[in-house]
C-alpha cells in the first residue's frame, strides 16, 4: 500500500512537471494568444462530445452560479464557463497552466468573475456544499478515482451538478493506445490506472440521485482512415449517426456525464 501511495505521489509530480513545462514553453513563445479555445480548439471529428457540453454549461450554469472547473489546464475549456457570467474557480495541480490561463483569459473576463487557484484533486481546498457546479474536462485520470470521486461530491451544494466531459477505457484498442503512450513516459501509470471505465460511472451513477450518460464515438478507431476517404465533415456526421442509432456505450470513446446533488 505505501509503494502505491509512493508511486502515486510519483506520477502526479510527473504530470505536474510535464504540464509546468509545456505552458513555459507557451509563456515564452505566447502562442496560445491567438488560439482557439473550447470546442473550437478540438478537430472537427472529435468535436461532439465537447459541443454536448458546451450545451450542458449553457443550458445548466447562469450569473448567480458558483462553479469550480479541476483539472483546468491551460484554460480551453474555461472559457465557456465565463460566457456564462457564472462566478468560476479554475483550479489545477501545474502553477504555469494557471499562468497560462490567466493570461489568455483576462480579457475575456469581462465581469471579474474568475479566480486561479492551485489544487490537488485528490483534496480540494474547499468547505463541503461549497460550489453550485463542478466541471471537469478530461482530467479524472489524473488521481486516485476514489479519491476524486468523492472530493467531487462532498463540495457540491444539494440540486448542484457535477457535468464532465472525457475518455471511456473500456475498448481495448483505446487502451492498446494509451499503454503505448505510457512506455513511451508521454503518461503516468496513474492516468492508465485512474481512466475512467463503465464500471467507474456506474459507481459515480450511485453517489447522485440523477444522473445522464451520453456516449460518443464508437467508431472513432476507425476514423483516421474515414477521414481520408470521405473528409472530416462527412465521417463526422456517420460517426454521430452510429452513435445515435445504436447507442453503443462499452466501446465508446468519449462520454458526457451530467450529475445532480
Amino acid at each position: 500500500m505505501e509503494k502505491q501511495s509512493a508511486r502515486n505521489i510519483n506520477d502526479k509530480l510527473m504530470e505536474k512537471n510535464r504540464y509546468d513545462s509545456r505552458a513555459l514553453a507557451i509563456l515564452k513563445k505566447k502562442e496560445l494568444e491567438s488560439s482557439k479555445l473550447g470546442s473550437a480548439s478540438i478537430p472537427l471529428v472529435l468535436r461532439s462530445p465537447y459541443l454536448f457540453y458546451e450545451e450542458k454549461i449553457k443550458e445548466l450554469l447562469n450569473p448567480s452560479c458558483k462553479v469550480l472547473e479541476i483539472g483546468s489546464g491551460i484554460g480551453l475549456h474555461t472559457y465557456s464557463l465565463i460566457k456564462t457570467g457564472a462566478h468560476v474557480t479554475a483550479t489545477d495541480i501545474s502553477p504555469n497552466s494557471l499562468k497560462v490561463l490567466e493570461k489568455n483569459l483576462i480579457k475575456k473576463n469581462t465581469q471579474g468573475k474568475l479566480v486561479t487557484m492551485i489544487a490537488d484533486m485528490e483534496q480540494l481546498p474547499f468547505e463541503n456544499k461549497s460550489f453550485d457546479v463542478v466541471t471537469s474536462v478530461g482530467s479524472l485520470s489524473y488521481g486516485d478515482e476514489k479519491k476524486v470521486d468523492s472530493e467531487i461530491h462532498r463540495i457540491i451544494k444539494p440540486t448542484g451538478y457535477f457535468i464532465c466531459v472525457d475518455s471511456l477505457n473500456n475498448n481495448p484498442i483505446y487502451k492498446l493506445n494509451r499503454y503505448i503512450h505510457y512506455l513511451k513516459k508521454e503518461r503516468s501509470k496513474l492516468t492508465l490506472l485512474n481512466m475512467p471505465t463503465k464500471q467507474r460511472i456506474v459507481s459515480l451513477t450511485s453517489r447522485y440521485k440523477k444522473v445522464d450518460v451520453k456516449y460518443f464515438g464508437s467508431i472513432q478507431f476507425m476514423t483516421p482512415l474515414l477521414s481520408k476517404l470521405l473528409g472530416s465533415t462527412s465521417t463526422t456526421n456517420l460517426s454521430n449517426k452510429v452513435d445515435k442509432i445504436f447507442n453503443i456505450k462499452k466501446s465508446a470513446f468519449k462520454f458526457v456525464l451530467t450529475a445532480q446533488t
